[in-house]
């Protein structure tokens, strides 16, 4: 990857403006994979006013054209494909077999989708004698992280562009080179100018700029919570509308009789799945106390399986963080949580070790941003069984009965997923029932990329994926008609 110093604004690649030159790092040999370019404030007010000219031309194209143009940057983004997987897997740390797979094939494969589910959405419908239409929200600032870069990408620009409105894209300065990849695939389509945009920079400046602007309608944000509340402070000051996917700790709550083997299998993969760095993952483990010697065994058992390594490498199950300030705080992290009386699995609590050795017997290689797999035994009242860490480490939790198993697993700040595992599915679905989280998975179910994906409290607000994910971008008009008439239905 060379050093890049464009932007793409109002159909064209401009000359970033910005001053600041920001290295896109690889995160396993540590080295500068390419430099980009930030945007100025200038750049990001040329971006808006772009899309701000383009919003009326785009939400009035028919809708049939909205979804042949999605389906069309699919197409370009499949021959991207060995590009997209490289660069995401280099800069994020996930082993490029699963980079493939689930970084590249399932986004690109989740713009189809939505273009198919655009016909679902209740364009026009009826409430007694008012028509009710649904319109997009206007000119829409999207700001993504880097742990999948391509798939928060997807999640909000695919449907933003079906709602009809028109986007300004800032990506995570930690991995932009998905953003980029995808202009090109824009361009290619032949999206009409001003349509799509994309700025880089860091979110204290660029990302400030864009949520502030005036001519911004929507900011859709992915994120920690901590990001989220100021970009809800400086959007809400303009009474924009929001979108926030914020961060988790989401449990997996396993129940007498359930089958244990799978459920601490399951939990752990979920846990150590890209190093850790998925908001989603499960990182609580919550078993009854009867059953905890049980699966401190099945743990120490698949520890070792999680071999750390080049991402390039087949063999590598555990890549390494995205980078060395995320390993220092993810490691001052596990540090803290044995000082405070955290049980590393296997180690000794007496401090004569590293937290990343007293966690796990593995040694990380001797280059990258590594953090061992680490399974921690706390109790609920420690700050690690109730904070987001993002990285590979599983805190184990006992509880006495169901209802406290129960009460653990919504003692927390966040909502975002869960997971539940039962001796049978209506047993595992009585109390996923009563869990706030805004996705249970109910004795292994697997994910579901129509339903809706969001969380409660800490976790943010609106939901992504699916149709719902297209309707996040509009807004409801209700029209009162006259009795006796009744137009033709359009969902244009």
């Amino acid at each position: 990857m060379t050093d890049i110093d464009t932007l793409y604004i109002d159909g064209r690649w401009a000359p970033a403006q910005g001053t600041d030159s920001i290295p896109a790092m690889d995160s396993y040999d540590e080295t500068p994979m390419g430099r980009y370019r930030t945007a100025s404030a200038q750049d990001v007010d040329r971006a808006v006013r772009a899309a701000r000219q383009a919003f009326a031309g785009w939400s009035g194209t028919p809708l049939a054209r909205r979804v042949e143009a999605v389906r069309q940057i699919a197409a370009e983004l499949r021959s991207l494909e060995q590009a997209l997987t490289e660069s995401i897997s280099r800069s994020v740390g996930m082993p490029r077999k699963l980079a493939a797979r689930i970084q590249v094939q399932a986004p690109i494969a989740a713009w189809d989708m939505y273009a198919d589910l655009a016909d679902e959405v209740p364009w026009t419908s009826r409430i007694g004698h008012s028509r009710i239409d649904l319109l997009p929200v206007g000119v829409v600032a999207c700001i993504t992280p880097w742990n999948y870069p391509l798939h928060q990408i997807t999640g909000k620009v695919a449907p933003a562009l079906l709602a009809g409105c028109t986007v300004v894209l800032k990506p995570s300065e930690l991995a932009p080179a998905s953003a980029y990849l995808l202009a090109q695939a824009v361009e290619r389509a032949g999206l009409p100018a001003g349509v799509f945009n994309l700025v880089h920079g860091t979110g204290e400046q660029v990302g400030e700029a864009l949520t502030s602007h005036p001519g911004v309608d929507m900011v859709s944000f992915t994120g920690s919570t901590r990001a989220g509340r100021r970009i809800a402070s400086v959007a809400g000051a303009g009474i924009k509308r929001l979108a926030l996917e914020l961060g988790g700790k989401s449990a997996a709550l396993v129940l007498p009789g359930a089958d244990l083997a799978a459920a601490v299998k399951a939990t752990l993969a979920s846990c150590m799945l890209n190093a850790g760095q998925t908001c989603s993952a499960t990182t609580r483990l919550l078993a009854p106390h009867a059953e905890l010697a049980q699966v401190r065994a099945l743990l120490a058992e698949l520890l070792p399986g999680y071999r750390m390594g080049d991402p390039a490498e087949p063999a590598t199950r555990l890549g390494p963080l995205v980078s060395r300030a995320q390993q220092q705080k993810v490691l001052r992290t596990i540090d803290e949580a044995i000082k405070a009386g955290a049980r590393p699995l296997g180690g000794s609590n007496d401090g004569s070790r590293s937290a990343a050795d007293q966690g796990s017997a593995m040694r990380p290689p001797a280059q990258g941003y590594f953090v061992p797999p680490t399974v921690l035994e706390v109790t609920p009242d420690m700050a690690i069984a109730r904070e987001e860490v993002f990285g590979p480490v599983l805190s184990l939790i006992g509880y006495e009965d169901i209802e406290q198993g129960i009460a653990l697993a919504n003692d927390t700040p966040y909502g975002l997923a869960a997971t539940v595992w039962g001796a049978t599915p209506e047993a595992a679905l009585a109390v996923a029932s009563r869990l706030r989280a805004g996705q249970v998975d109910v004795n292994g179910a697997p994910f579901n990329p129509a339903a809706p994906f969001g969380g409660f409290g800490c976790s943010g607000l609106g939901r992504e994926n699916g149709r719902h994910g297209i309707e996040g971008f509009l807004e409801p008009r209700a029209i009162q008609l006259p009795s006796g008439y009744w137009p033709q239905a359009s969902q244009d």
